[in-house]
């Protein structure tokens, strides 16, 4: 019916069409469609516009409106605004809404891709210009869609194409072309003598007229205005006007019982208000009532409340007290840590100083494994005991890793060489599968990893008997100058309970076993855990009862051939150009002093041992030194303030301080008492030899 309601319009039967549009109307409000409901008021609006009441029109237009934004249907709200485009250029002379409105149409048609629609409103958006004198912006437009509607356009598009030509240049004054687009226009609505042709060429005849008007040719002036009014009567004759306002009115009543309907629906809606009106005053009464309770249950609260808050206040007298009790325990601990740190270094340095001396004083045992076990197991256990002890500082991530170059297979074959006896013992096989594609030296912690490795592999030992423990190190991935490995140790005993596995790497954790006594702290996993995490990493576990548990875990190390020559060179320290040092050894613990001693007569070094302080400020008086070795913990006068005396009376030799204690603690007294670097026991001898060599090029460049 909407279908053909536009025909009938278009072709200026327009009686017909506000019949079809009528029904339309009523049909569409009765199943709801809002895009039908806005393209009906849409129709009536046109014809309105065309032969009745323009303020009807726009009314119609509105009520189209709002129910094409309603549908949110690109097409019906293209044409919409497209028509008040229309009615606000053609009927309101409103030039500067028209463009709005068309432009606002422009957007959809380019929306939904629709050419024609675009072409067509490109055209009375230029229209527009002109009769708002905007002729520079009306020409681009025009010239835009000229191409498209002269080889694709409709009849009328064709006519509304040439007489905007026409126009404008009957406006600049070229009559030649002005004429030429005038007649073009008129021949195109010869060819075809439909209703909307006729429309479209009525316009044209009104142009031409006031073309010739503005000559000053007053006869084809009047001439084309007489043909313009000729059709203006043909097309609006009073005939078909009364017929099309008898329709209208009945449009207008079909409008005024909408509002009567809508109106009685209303009224039934006010009711209905006013009952529950009567229902939320009944339920206003009940709230009050309710509010009533509830502040008198609130007073009580209040009261009840300060009686609690002074129980708080009490209990926060405890707690604070209680906090006080636990910080102190606290230091308590932290001390405890410092001194059984320093008192564990100071034998563990002992053990590995004596393990180098009989490395080097018997070169026959060079390739012992039992030796290079004795000296592996002593760093490990002194790496174990740091962790141990100092396991709330892997927490708060106070440990920080360090870049050494070592080669994989060379500190596995040692973990599996010094793991031998505890292997044997319990009649298993430790086996290592080392990836060929990795890189022979890498940059990482490999105390760390030892440790991690170490823990795992004595872990599976311990509950393996008669078996397999496989050590395997793969190549994951290579990024940049970056080796991702993927470790793996795995067993083929006792198993772990699915329930157990959550808890295996909680700290002091061990998980009953029925047939066997497994001694241990529980803190080994725990250690593993925190140690692969500061890699960045996370360890996994797989595990059945009776079958075996293999641990997996992946640590990216850096392979780097130039920053590994650099690190090599950094630790090869030569002191064996001729020129004898002169070291005073400041130390209380007889062992310690022979290590030491051992340590650096083996090098192109002179020593002389000290057991206190106060010997150590004999000797400089007696004596020129290079560098002074400093212990910390010594009785009769410690190292710090050793050093400050020292420092009092002038003298610029460097001191380092060689102690058990945490570097950390001890870094900020140290410096300031005057000291230049620190060394913590136990230590590898090329380190030693790496800050002294350090401190006396300094010295000698200041």
């Amino acid at each position: 019916m909407l279908s053909k309601s536009d025909e009938y319009f278009y072709n200026l039967e327009c009686e017909k069409s506000l019949i079809l549009a009528k029904k339309a109307l009523s049909e569409a409000y009765k199943i709801n469609d809002q895009a039908s409901i806005s393209r009906a008021y849409n129709i009536i609006a046109l014809n309105f516009q065309e032969y009745l009441d323009v303020k009807q029109a726009s009314s119609y237009f509105a009520k189209a409106l709002k129910h094409a934004n309603l549908s949110q249907n690109d097409t019906v709200q293209n044409s919409v605004y497209f028509n008040l485009g229309n009615f606000y250029s053609y009927k309101l002379s409103d030039f500067k809404t028209a463009i709005k409105y068309y432009k606002t149409a422009l957007f959809y048609c380019v929306k939904i891709k629709d050419s024609v629609a675009i072409a067509s409103t490109q055209l009375n958006i230029s229209r527009a210009y002109f009769a708002n004198k905007e002729y520079n912006k009306g020409i681009e437009v025009l010239h835009h869609c000229s191409k498209y509607v002269t080889k694709k356009g409709s009849l009328e598009a064709k006519i509304s194409l040439s007489n905007s030509y026409g126009s404008y240049y009957s406006h600049l004054g070229d009559t030649i072309n002005a004429e030429k687009y005038f007649n073009q226009a008129i021949a195109f609505g010869m060819q075809n003598k439909s209703a909307i042709a006729a429309s479209s060429i009525c316009n044209v005849y009104y142009d031409y007229s006031k073309h010739y008007k503005r000559l000053k040719n007053f006869k084809k002036a009047n001439y084309y205005l007489s043909i313009h009014d000729s059709l203006q009567d043909k097309i609006f004759s009073e005939e078909k006007i009364e017929k099309i306002k008898t329709v209208g009115i009945h449009i207008e009543l079909d409008e005024y019982k909408r509002q009567i309907v809508k109106i009685e629906g209303e009224m039934k809606l006010q009711q209905n208000i006013l009952k529950k009106s009567k229902l939320i005053v009944v339920l206003f009464v009940v709230v009050f009532i309710f509010l009533i309770l509830l502040l008198l249950t609130l007073y009580k609260n209040v009261k009840n409340r300060e009686i609690a808050n002074l129980k708080l206040k009490s209990t926060n007298e405890e707690l604070k007290l209680a906090n006080e009790k636990a910080e102190e325990a606290s230091q308590l601990k932290t001390q405890f840590v410092s001194t059984i740190t320093h008192e564990l270094r100071t034998p563990l340095y002992g053990v590995i100083g004596i393990t180098n001396i009989l490395l080097d004083e018997h070169k026959e045992l060079a390739n012992s494994p039992h030796l290079i076990s004795l000296k592996f197991s002593a760093k490990y256990l002194l790496s174990l005991v740091n962790d141990i002890l100092q396991i709330n500082k892997i927490e708060e991530k106070r440990i920080v890793l360090e870049n050494l170059i070592f080669n994989l297979t060379d500190e596995i074959t040692t973990i599996k060489n010094s793991l031998y006896f505890i292997s044997n013992r319990g009649n298993n096989e430790l086996v290592v599968e080392i990836d060929t594609a990795i890189p022979e030296f890498l940059i990482g912690d490999k105390l760390r990893l030892s440790q991690i490795i170490m823990n795992l592999v004595g872990n599976a030992l311990k509950f393996t008997k008669n078996g397999i423990v496989t050590i395997c190190a793969d190549l994951d991935r290579t990024e940049g100058t970056m080796n991702y490995i993927t470790f793996k140790v795995s067993d083929n005993g006792i198993g772990i309970a699915k329930e157990d596995q959550e808890k295996i790497f909680d700290k002091f954790v061990q998980i009953e076993r029925k047939e066997e006594d497994y001694q241990g702290t529980g803190l080994g996993l725990s250690i593993v855990k925190r140690l692969i995490e500061l890699f960045n990493s996370k360890i996994h576990l797989e595990s059945q009862e009776n079958i075996g548990t293999t641990f997996t875990f992946t640590i990216g190390f850096e392979f780097d051939e130039e920053k590994s020559r650099e690190i090599i060179n950094n630790i090869t320290v030569d002191l064996s150009d001729g020129q004898l040092f002169n070291i005073l050894v400041v130390e209380d613990n007889k062992i310690n002093q022979m290590v030491t001693k051992k340590i650096i007569d083996k090098s192109n070094l002179k020593s002389t041992i000290v057991d206190d302080g106060y010997a150590a400020m004999a000797a400089l008086d007696r004596e020129m030194f290079d560098i002074i070795l400093m212990d910390i913990n010594m009785p009769l006068i410690n190292g710090f303030e050793t050093t400050r005396k020292i420092r009092a009376k002038g003298i610029t030799i460097p001191i380092i301080a060689l102690t058990a204690f945490d570097q950390q603690e001890i870094a900020e007294e140290a410096f300031s008492a005057g000291m230049n670097d620190i060394i913590v026991k136990p230590f590898e001898p090329t380190k030693l030899f790496q800050v002294i060599s350090n401190q006396l090029h300094k010295k000698n460049v200041d």
